[in-house]
């Protein structure tokens, strides 16, 4: 009876804190998608067509496209040409922000992208495979009337892909090609007011530079950021959820040294989970407020990837350390099948991560997609990454597949036991299903969210109640991932309350007063426990 009592505590408590956990998801989903506006703003920009004659003019000039010494501009490349300025001299200026508004640190990453206006001309087409050379300059200040302080210069080849619906014919002469966009440039922190881009085109028919490109008309930019009132929602989010997910940490390790037996391979592999979720939830960011920390979109990408690496590797062990015999249990080493493939794809999408925004740490204007190298190499790791995925996902399968077959054939050794004892496994198995069910759903809100906010156009309007769809996404995906390391902490932190039956279960051999915790995993010193042995005699079945 007392057995049948604090079972169904334990279940009233396991309701109490999973309507808790279902509060804070729903509001996670609320705060993004009433409270944050849109997480990013894309501002289009046109390119202002300058005038530069000075030898050696990209040394010792930026011009400026606007402003009191804004330069003299060109209104088409027709008044170049009947003015007899070359090419060469010709110089694209951007100034970003806009006139009258500023940058702020709270925009966190600049991520641009350029479109060509190329007119079709009979005597200038358009070469199939046609490559842009672009001489790039990118500089900043902070007061309107500062100089300019060069941040980067670099000269990069970007390959055209464009298409012209139309006859070439001298009918068709002046209409544009349709072009994909080409990556620009990318900068991990907004430290400063005010940008200038100057973007040259140098020409050279000797060997071969900028000819074959057909009429370019004009450059637009495309400057995406992130939204300030965003950044500082996700923000306060990091800042609330880092001492959560530290307070439950603390109080999981304190429950598994109060043993009087050493931390078993789940329960590591549980606390090291908790440890990669504190170094995603860390705000470090505050600090990129203040600083020109340039890196810290590459250390977000690491930090996430060690969570999602512990977390697929979480699920492997967790579903073995429920099927696998005692010579195979609580070792990491007999898991290298099912981890391997997660360590190798892991690997390779650091490598390509290093090899895109490492080396924008030194060269904003590089892209690794940019060359056919490049391209080849990149794609070698993500296909790398991606058959490491899915050997991963097939294990996993099995295992989850072998595991609730498992569980079925125990519950058959169910009825030999006490009343008590029968309810307390009940109990168990009903917590692995659980887990397992909470693992699919969050999985498939992560999935369900991310395609519902590539599809819709980021927001829903409901009345006078707009929602942002894709803000709710992040705060909600981010802060249901927190939820689950939480729930995961707390379910399968270990008992101290002890069962006082005196009573025995057939074969299973179970000793009176025997300490008994949720997961299925636990060893004494003394031996197995009562769900070990159940797991095991299964096992040899």
């Amino acid at each position: 009876m007392a057995g049948a009592i604090i079972e169904n505590m334990s279940t009233k408590k396991l309701c109490i804190v999973g309507g808790i956990l279902l509060v804070f998801q729903v509001v996670a989903f609320l705060v993004g998608g009433l409270i944050a506006p849109s997480p990013t703003t894309a501002v289009p920009y046109m390119s202002v067509k300058c005038i530069d004659v000075r030898k050696n003019h990209h040394k010792t000039k930026w011009l400026m496209p606007w402003g009191p010494n804004h330069c003299e501009k060109l209104k088409d490349f027709d008044e170049a040409v009947s003015r007899q300025i070359e090419a060469n001299d010709i110089v694209f200026a951007v100034h970003i922000p806009l006139p009258s508004k500023e940058m702020s640190p709270w925009f966190q990453f600049m991520l641009f992208i350029m479109q060509l206006d190329i007119a079709f001309k009979m005597d200038n087409d358009l070469k199939e495979n046609a490559e842009i050379t672009l001489d790039v300059s990118l500089a900043y200040r902070d007061d309107m009337f500062d100089d300019w302080e060069e941040i980067a210069h670099a000269i990069e080849i970007r390959k055209l892909k464009c298409t012209f619906g139309s006859p070439k014919t001298l009918e068709s002469e002046g209409r544009h090609y349709d072009c994909d966009f080409l990556p620009f440039m990318e900068i991990g922190s907004v430290a400063h007011k005010y940008y200038l881009i100057n973007i040259r085109l140098p020409v050279n028919e000797r060997k071969g530079i900028n000819v074959g490109i057909g009429e370019i008309k004009d450059i637009r930019l495309v400057g995406i950021h992130q939204n300030g009132g965003f950044t500082k929602v996700w923000f306060a989010m990091k800042t609330f959820l880092t001492p959560s997910i530290l307070i439950i940490m603390v109080w999981y390790w304190r429950r598994i040294t109060l043993m009087t037996r050493a931390p078993v391979l789940l329960e590591k592999v549980i606390f090291a989970l908790g440890i990669s979720m504190t170094f995603i939830n860390i705000p470090v960011e505050w600090f990129s407020i203040g600083f020109d920390w340039t890196w810290m979109l590459l250390f977000g990408d690491i930090r996430q990837g060690i969570f999602y690496a512990m977390l697929l590797s979480f699920w492997i062990i967790f579903c073995g350390e429920h099927m696998m015999d005692q010579n195979e249990r609580n070792r990491l080493s007999g898991y290298w099948k099912q981890v391997g493939p997660i360590a190798v794809g892991s690997f390779c999408l650091f490598i390509f991560d290093m090899c895109e925004r490492g080396v924008q740490l030194k060269n904003p204007f590089y892209s690794i997609w940019t060359t056919e190298v490049g391209t080849e190499l990149a794609m070698a790791f993500i296909i790398v990454a991606g058959i490491c995925l899915c050997l991963y996902f097939l294990f996993l399968c099995f295992m989850v597949f072998q595991v609730f077959r498992n569980i079925s054939g125990k519950q058959s050794s169910l009825p030999a036991m006490s009343k008590a004892r029968r309810l307390h496994y009940e109990g168990l198995i009903f917590r692995f299903k659980f887990l397992m069910l909470i693992t699919l759903a969050c999985a498939a809100m992560t999935v369900i969210f991310f395609i519902v906010s590539q599809v819709t156009e980021g927001h829903w309007k409901w009345g006078d109640i707009t929602i942002q769809v894709n803000s709710a996404f992040f705060t909600g995906i981010y802060g249901m991932w927190n939820l689950y390391v939480f729930a995961l902490m707390f379910l399968y932190a270990p008992s101290h309350k002890n069962y006082g039956e005196d009573q025995s279960n057939g074969d299973l051999g179970v000793n009176s007063g025997e300490e008994l915790q949720l997961t299925t995993t636990i060893t004494h010193v003394d031996g197995p426990t009562e769900v070990y042995k159940l797991a095991r005699k299964e096992a040899q079945e």
